[in-house]
């Protein structure tokens, strides 16, 4: 009996003794679960082998190839135009018309003044008739002593001095009545200036003007009109500025370029340009560098000096919905500096600092391992890779400064690895 309650006692402690290492063991395989180190989430993309170029990224605006002023050739009165802007025109069509101005209103003062000149000219006039019939009577007179001394030269009663003296006075009133007559004219001329110039005041009709005092300004090439400087009638200047014409369909790119950077372009040097999101993309080529430097300020204001480089664009596309928008429209701009076919190339965001070169942290199993490579060239977009990577490999994007050799890592499912 004792000793089947020894047996009994040892079974016990035996039982006892394997429930307690069951539940250490799910005790410590719970704190192994909970306190695992937790799989980082990351991207990845793919090595690769293609094309590197290295190329400069500004913006830029289309503008005309060719375009043309029309101004207003003398002073004169605009007539409203009949054109907006994106009205078509052709060669020769009348996009304005001139009419003499109309005289300036006349105050209380300036009308007196013009009031006391029209009597004075009348009253010039006056003198001037009076003086005319003077003259007339002196004329009749010298007439009537001509014939009189031509009667008695005929019977020889006078000599003929006489005749001669009759003949150059009445010459002499001839000429003065004809002088008269002039200034009577003038003072008649006198008198209508002096009453003319106080129209404005006595009347509030418009004036009408001729055909013939109609100024017709037609433009001188066919496009349509891409600037109204002014859409209404008003008085114009000589030499001010009508409108502006233009082929929208001959466009060029200007594009804005820091002058510590335009050394490295070409001209000839392939540009590709984005013309928005409802447009394709245009190339072309740069056509000049200007020579001349401006200053301009960025976004931060920061004072910059920058160069225009124009680029002409690459042969518009058939239909007319894909063409470029027009005049003054904003573009980006990517100008190939140079390029490299069949290059090894990697993201750029997957680049870490190590020093003065670069890593990388590729992607092996569930694991990130860390490489050292070797870059020939960069831009904002791939790296050119001489060696540390081969193509196929997943590369980690942006893993920071605390990703460490050998993490444990989960590709996260909006990355999409080739």
């Amino acid at each position: 009996m004792m000793h089947e309650s020894v047996e009994h006692a040892r079974a016990q402690r035996v039982r006892r003794w394997g429930w307690g290492t069951l539940a250490l063991a799910g005790v410590l395989a719970l704190g192994y679960w909970a306190f695992r180190p937790q799989p980082l989430p990351v991207e990845v993309a793919p090595v690769v082998v293609g094309r590197f170029e290295q190329a400069l990224e500004e913006d830029g605006q289309l503008r005309l190839k060719q375009r043309y002023l029309v101004a207003a050739p003398v002073a004169g009165h605009l007539a409203r135009p009949n054109l907006q802007v994106g009205d078509a025109v052709r060669s020769g069509d009348v996009v304005a018309v001139l009419t003499p101005s109309a005289p300036t209103l006349v105050d209380g003062r300036t009308q007196q003044v013009l009031t006391q000149r029209v009597g004075a000219a009348q009253a010039a006039r006056r003198a001037a008739l009076a003086q005319m019939e003077r003259l007339q009577t002196a004329h009749a007179q010298s007439n009537l002593e001509l014939q009189r001394a031509q009667a008695l030269a005929q019977s020889q009663f006078v000599a003929p001095a006489m005749l001669d003296q009759a003949r150059l006075a009445e010459q002499a009133a001839r000429q003065a009545l004809q002088a008269g007559e002039a200034q009577l004219q003038a003072a008649s001329f006198a008198v209508a200036e002096a009453q003319a110039a106080l129209l404005p005041s006595a009347t509030e009709a418009p004036v009408a003007h001729p055909k013939s005092a109609m100024l017709q300004i037609k433009t001188p090439a066919l496009g349509r009109v891409v600037k109204l400087n002014m859409g209404s009638a008003g008085n114009v200047v000589a030499g001010q500025a009508l409108l502006e014409v233009g082929d929208t369909s001959a466009l060029e790119a200007v594009i804005d370029v820091l002058s510590t950077e335009v050394g490295q372009i070409t001209p000839g040097a392939v540009v590709a340009l984005d013309l928005g999101a409802h447009l394709p993309p245009r190339t072309g080529r740069v056509l000049r560098i200007e020579p001349v430097a401006f200053t301009k300020v960025s976004a931060l204001g920061i004072q910059e000096q920058r160069v225009q480089v124009v680029v002409a664009l690459d042969d518009a596309p058939a239909n007319p919905a894909l063409q470029p928008p027009g005049d003054g429209y904003q573009v980006n701009a990517r100008i190939i500096l140079w390029a490299q076919e069949s290059a090894l190339l990697l993201p750029t965001p997957a680049l870490v600092r190590e020093g003065k070169g670069w890593r990388v942290f590729v992607l092996e199993g569930r694991h990130a391992r860390a490489r050292t490579v070797q870059i020939t060239h960069r831009n904002p977009q791939q790296a050119w890779v001489q060696s540390g990577v081969r193509e196929g490999e997943q590369v980690l994007l942006y893993p920071g400064q605390t990703m460490a050799d050998g993490q444990v890592v989960q590709v996260r499912a909006n990355s999409a690895p080739n």
